[in-house]
């Protein structure tokens, strides 16, 4: 029960990272036109959710949970950055160190109760200050929480965020919001269930819309979000 609420902590939107900050181009797909209403976001989210986090992101968390559970940094730190450069614009692998740093530091407070704790941070600190998602499998590792639990906290974490951007940018209302939280939470079980399966030589993402928003929104002349 314990493990469950600090996955709680670490995936709610008051979590010190910055998730707040990012919209992953959804930013200038709004201002382009491309997003106008709730279902041309619900299909939005659906896809970069079916095509990146199936294959690449909850893929390789799981990958990292497990080099840390067989105690081993250089296969973490491998995975990390095997994430990090998947990444296909300037400020997608900006925003993905920033967030991994603050979480780090994050962790570093919430983790710091005694040597065994500190030692972990330190042996595996080169993989987790490069991807968000190796935060997330270190303190999952540390907190011995099921790596579905972990998936799905994952995938919650990046859609609860991107629904919030939508919200702001659309504009949605809060209900309208809260719905689509409602509907594409369906897809999560399926999602994770999946990732857990996905084949080395079977990872990789094909959201090509969200990279073509994001490398525009670089220059975008008038914008709220970091990314």
């Amino acid at each position: 029960m314990l493990a469950r609420l600090r996955l709680f902590q670490v995936i709610s939107p008051s979590s010190p990272v910055g998730g707040f900050a990012y919209s992953q181009g959804m930013e200038w797909a709004v201002e382009c036109g491309w997003l106008k209403t709730a279902d041309d976001v619900e299909q939005w989210l659906k896809g970069v959710l079916d095509e990146s986090l199936r294959y690449l992101d909850l893929p390789l968390i799981k990958r990292m949970h497990d080099a840390v559970l067989s105690a081993s940094p250089e296969q973490f730190d491998e995975w990390s950055r095997y994430l990090y450069v998947s990444r296909e614009t300037s400020e997608l692998r900006s925003e993905e160190r920033q967030r991994a740093e603050a979480f780090y530091l994050l962790l570093s407070k919430l983790l710091a109760e005694g040597d065994e704790h500190d030692d972990l941070l330190h042996r595996f600190q080169m993989g987790a200050r490069l991807s968000q998602g190796a935060g997330f499998a270190l303190a999952a590792a540390k907190w011995q929480l099921p790596q579905d639990e972990l998936l799905a906290g994952c995938a919650w974490n990046w859609l609860e965020n991107s629904v919030s951007a939508a919200i702001k940018l659309v504009p949605l209302g809060q209900s309208a919001g809260q719905a689509l939280l409602y509907e594409i939470a369906r897809m999560v079980p399926d999602i994770v269930d999946d990732a857990l399966g996905v084949k080395d030589d079977e990872l990789g993402a094909s959201s090509v819309a969200l990279a073509i928003a994001s490398s525009l929104h670089e220059t975008q002349y008038c914008r709220l979000f970091r990314s």
